[in-house]
């Protein structure tokens, strides 16, 4: 019995040697800390069944490995080894081979395993390889590959004959071209674990045809706002139901617009954009009016909301029903695009280069290249220190002293 029990205390000492020396092939940092909760001294085994210190070993080599060579954290570590079964590292490491030779970085591989564990008992190349071919010949990039697995790394567990190449299909006959149906799987997320030939998909596209969408309309709300398009068939039609209602074209791109942001809103959420414009000053027909002309206007934070506001009427002077107009302007990023811009054309109507009655459209709509040909190159020699205002070297405040925009 006594040297039984010394042939055991060896073995569990080399195995958590082991455990504690697990080096990542890819390089992860190794933690020279092991979970000491998994590791037992010789003497608590001794009271512990064989069956129960083996099971304590081997989770404790889970955990080591998920740190050490997976990256993850000893929370995530714990939570993932429950998943999966390491008897050897052998086909573990193969997996992560597999993933980095594929572009995925240290903390995407992590991301990976953290949200499907399950991933590192997989066959490289009998379970994975075929179905990073599939995605590449529909044209997914090296990067759009990364990114689409890294989103929903489950779609890896899914069978190509069964799954993916059901859903690409009907996508497929909606969106028509491989660049948009990878968009569509890039922005889908776990939704691209749904069988897309169920109750919802289908009828929903069925029903914008019955109404008079047309086909590109279609393709416009799957590619950009395809969590609407596969959403619920009652809700889906109800929401439907409402943009029509509220006096929308089906033959127009704002349709589809308009039913992808409402399908995508909870109705407390919407209600609280209402009450944040009306601290602004908009009335709830004004709201409606801006949601009509854009409907992404809904979609903004209200954060962001509350600084572009406070930009053009407390620092721009603009009339906050005049806003209410031209709500594509909420899309716009307001430290990129609005400020710079604004404090530009302000620049030229304080020495006045334009016309004072200028639209706010015609300068905040330009593509980036266009309004520097407009607005800052073409008076370079007028005002030199025009390119510096534009890219925020230089305050306002210094480049024009005192003068204040009123927008009519």
């Amino acid at each position: 019995m006594f040297r039984f029990l010394c042939r055991t205390t060896r073995k569990v000492i080399t195995d958590s040697d082991l455990a504690l020396n697990l080096t990542s092939q890819l390089g992860f940092s190794q933690n020279k800390i092991f979970p000491t909760r998994f590791l037992s001294s010789s003497s608590h085994l001794e009271k512990k069944p064989l069956k129960t210190q083996k099971s304590e070993q081997e989770e404790s080599l889970k955990v080591s490995y998920l740190i050490n060579s997976c990256g993850l954290s000893l929370k995530s570590a714990v939570s993932a080894s429950k998943f999966i079964q390491l008897k050897n590292s052998e086909r573990a490491d193969s997996v992560l081979r597999f993933l980095s030779d594929h572009g995925f970085t240290k903390t995407q591989i992590s991301k990976v395993v953290r949200r499907y564990p399950r991933v590192i008992s997989s066959d490289p190349e009998k379970t994975l390889s075929p179905k990073i071919e599939f995605f590449r010949s529909i044209g997914a990039s090296r990067n759009d590959l990364v990114e689409i697995i890294a989103r929903c790394p489950q779609l890896l567990s899914r069978s190509l004959k069964n799954h993916l190449i059901p859903n690409y299909n009907c996508l497929k006959n909606v969106v028509i071209h491989d660049k948009k149906i990878v968009k569509v799987l890039k922005r889908m997320g776990r939704g691209l674990l749904l069988d897309l030939r169920s109750k919802n998909f289908g009828p929903n596209i069925a029903l914008l045809k019955d109404i008079g969408v047309p086909q590109s309309r279609i393709s416009f709300l799957v590619t950009n706002m395809p969590s609407a398009a596969h959403s619920e068939h009652s809700k889906f039609s109800k929401v439907v139901n409402e943009v029509k209602e509220m006096g929308f074209n089906p033959t127009q791109t704002v349709f589809v617009l308009a039913v992808g942001v409402i399908s995508n809103l909870k109705k407390s959420v919407w209600e609280s954009k209402f009450e944040v414009y009306r601290r602004w000053g908009w009335s709830d027909d004004e709201t409606l009016a801006a949601f009509r002309r854009n409907p992404c206007c809904m979609r903004i934070s209200e954060e962001k909301i509350t600084r572009v506001m406070d930009f053009f009427v407390n620092k721009m002077g603009w009339l906050s029903r005049d806003i209410s107009k031209m709500p594509q302007f909420f899309s716009y990023s307001l430290e990129n695009s609005i400020a710079p811009r604004c404090l530009v054309i302000q620049v030229l109507l304080s020495k006045g280069l334009i016309k004072e009655n200028i639209c706010p459209s015609s300068y905040l709509c330009d593509g980036q290249s266009k309004f520097i040909k407009r607005y800052v190159t073409k008076f370079q020699e007028e005002v030199p220190e025009l390119f510096d205002v534009f890219q925020g070297k230089i305050d306002l405040q210094d480049a024009s002293p005192g003068f204040q925009r009123h927008v009519k």
